[in-house]
């Protein structure tokens, strides 16, 4: 299991393979296609992430000492943007995640792109992420 910062580097290199933003978005929707669906229980205001302008669902299971992510959304950005985090931080141990540098949407220049209004949505995204990870970690 690759860790967060390697696997992070990684995403942000393959962006700035990209020149046009409209090349950048078809690598971020590209993220979103190899994704686990959620079933539309899931799909539920308890899992949905606070703060994005689109609706955003997060969930998180606990298995090997380890936080796994499975998320969707109903814009094709967003859906993007929360595949790509979970991506970057499935698979890693709890405290891990807690305490995590997650960058890539600054780093790839991602948020040049983005209203502020979006910006703030993937800041709470993050936070989702982190506050999961967070909740297994206090059970376990």
């Amino acid at each position: 299991m690759e860790d967060i910062i390697t696997v992070q580097k990684e995403i942000i290199e393959n962006f700035q393979l990209f020149e046009e933003w409209d090349d950048k978005y078809e690598y971020l929707l590209e993220f979103s296609k190899g994704t686990e669906l959620l079933t539309e229980a899931e799909k539920s205001e308890n899992n949905l992430v606070r703060g994005c302008q689109s609706r955003v669902w997060l969930v998180s299971e606990f298995h090997d000492e380890r936080v796994w992510y499975r998320s969707d959304s109903d814009a094709p950005i967003p859906k993007g943007i929360v595949a790509v985090l979970a991506k970057i931080l499935s698979g890693q141990k709890p405290e891990t995640i807690v305490k995590a540098d997650v960058s890539f949407h600054h780093k790839t220049g991602l948020v040049m792109y983005l209203s502020p209004a979006r910006v703030k949505g993937v800041e709470s995204m993050i936070l989702k992420f982190k506050s999961l990870a967070a909740e297994h970690l206090i059970k376990h």
